[in-house]
């Protein structure tokens, strides 16, 4: 009788696949048996052992250029590396299931992009009076300008906080929010934009800024799409954006 099996038997009786088999070969894990006098490779126990030992520490997540030193080593160094293993799987392990956190708070909206602080200003527009839409609105922004000036975020919600506590400027700001669903020739927008620049003439400080690009190489391109966000949704925000600041710059306000 002809010593040994096919690949084909090995593979079956090491649970893997021939495909896999001749990977473990290409790599060295396995060397490959001699062929017998029909020219077929014929695999002995030993060779089976080999394939059940690097298909096991594979299945494991030891990395197949990790497999043919751990097994070749002694009984302590061989030990040794298990421990290795088994703290990198650990690792892996604790980054996965971060991950998985990470995706069921992307399910529940969106706040793992925001720090707690962001989203307590969120929580406060439904009961001032915005609606759903410039919540949404809101968010996306504020998700932009973390993105974009990270350096100057904390301050970016210091001035929106200020801003909210003022019952006069959130009732300018869902005006200002209103009127971008209006036509850009709506003839409502230029007495709009009179009494927004009078508001932050008045008080300069209620104006949020984007001082965190002034610095910035690239600042002028981050505020183009900083300020710019939402406007194919609010038409009126363009003409009226730029009639505001136009006002403020004719009456001295520093509007970047």
């Amino acid at each position: 009788m002809t010593d040994g099996v096919t690949i084909s038997q090995a593979a079956a009786f090491a649970g893997v696949t021939v495909k896999t088999i001749r990977h473990y070969h290409k790599n060295g894990l396995v060397e490959e048996p001699a062929r017998d006098r029909s020219g077929y490779r014929r695999y002995g126990s030993a060779e089976l052992l080999r394939l059940v030992q690097v298909r096991t520490l594979a299945g494991a997540g030891v990395p197949l250029a990790g497999i043919g030193p751990i097994l070749d080593a002694g009984p302590e160094e061989f030990a040794a590396a298990l421990v290795d293993v088994e703290e990198n799987l650990t690792a892996r392990i604790d980054e996965l299931i971060a991950r998985r956190e990470t995706l069921r708070q992307l399910a529940t909206g969106d706040r793992v992009l925001l720090p707690a602080r962001a989203c307590a200003l969120l929580d406060r527009m439904p009961g001032l009076g915005f609606d759903a839409d410039d919540v949404r609105t809101a968010h996306e922004a504020l998700v932009l300008v973390r993105a974009l000036m990270p350096e100057g975020f904390d301050e970016y919600l210091t001035q929106i906080e200020h801003g909210l506590e003022d019952p006069r400027h959130v009732a300018v700001v869902k005006l200002t929010w209103s009127a971008g669903k209006w036509a850009p020739d709506d003839p409502r927008i230029e007495r709009l934009a009179e009494e927004v620049a009078a508001h932050f003439i008045a008080d300069p400080s209620l104006l949020p800024t984007l001082g965190g690009l002034q610095s910035r190489q690239d600042g002028d391109t981050r505020h183009e799409l900083l300020t710019h966000h939402g406007e194919d949704e609010r038409p009126g925000w363009i003409r009226l954006t730029a009639l505001i600041e136009q006002k403020l710059r004719a009456a001295g306000v520093d509007v970047p």
